[in-house]
């Protein structure tokens, strides 16, 4: 049986069993989770409704926010005529707050670089609408290293449920032993493991880096070789 030792770890390349790299995007890529709150509670308050921080992290997080709104009708009873202004000022406060905090993250860019060039297939599968996603994976200049990119508005299904990640790795060409799915909150760690895909598990985005992804990566490699 081969130890998970982490040795080694400069000769890995995608010539093992696992080809690629699938990554969620708020929370593991960019920090946004702070974003989506403050943009949720400036459009809900504008309708007389609020939530707080602990029940964001708690309940919402990682949701998309017709789900987010579709609770608070059941939860605190915001009328359901709401619900599309709402949306369209969250989605309007939140890329305010995109175009002026998302900025490149040094650690995020050797990751993903130094994955691509080991032939390693890149990909992000978010919540998120689609514009949300094209523009943060821009400005943090992570979208040259990325072959495909997947949003809310791609799936009839979001997290928890694995549609995203399905059809991200297909798009990519893959199996779900070949994937490595890096997640950091529950319905996303629920996706990653209905869809049968390895999975790395992160508290924050200091916890993606090029050392602990091959580190999972090392672990897969090894769980197929016993």
């Amino acid at each position: 049986m081969h130890g998970f030792s982490g040795r080694g770890l400069d000769v890995l390349w995608a010539n093992g069993v696992i080809k690629a790299v699938i990554f969620d995007m708020d929370g593991v890529l960019i920090d946004a989770r702070e974003w989506h709150y403050e943009a949720l509670n400036l459009a809900l308050k504008e309708y007389g409704f609020e939530i707080n921080r602990d029940e964001h992290l708690t309940i919402f997080n990682g949701l998309p926010t017709r789900e987010k709104l579709t609770l608070l009708t059941e939860m605190r009873g915001l009328p359901t005529d709401h619900h599309v202004a709402i949306n369209k000022l969250k989605q309007k406060y939140t890329m305010d707050m995109v175009y002026k905090y998302c900025e490149p993250c040094d650690e995020h860019k050797h990751a993903l670089s130094t994955l691509k060039a080991r032939n390693y297939k890149l990909a992000v599968a978010s919540n998120s609408i689609r514009r949300s996603v094209e523009v943060m994976m821009d400005k943090s200049n992570l979208n040259i290293y990325l072959d495909a990119m997947m949003s809310a508005e791609d799936v009839k299904y979001s997290k928890p449920h694995p549609e995203i990640y399905e059809k991200t790795m297909a798009l990519l060409g893959f199996q779900p032993h070949e994937c490595l799915v890096v997640e950091d909150n529950e319905n996303g760690i629920r996706a990653a493991q209905a869809s049968g895909a390895h999975l790395m598990i992160v508290k924050d985005t200091v916890d993606v880096t090029l050392n602990n992804i091959l580190l999972h990566i090392q672990k897969a490699e090894s769980q197929h070789e016993n």
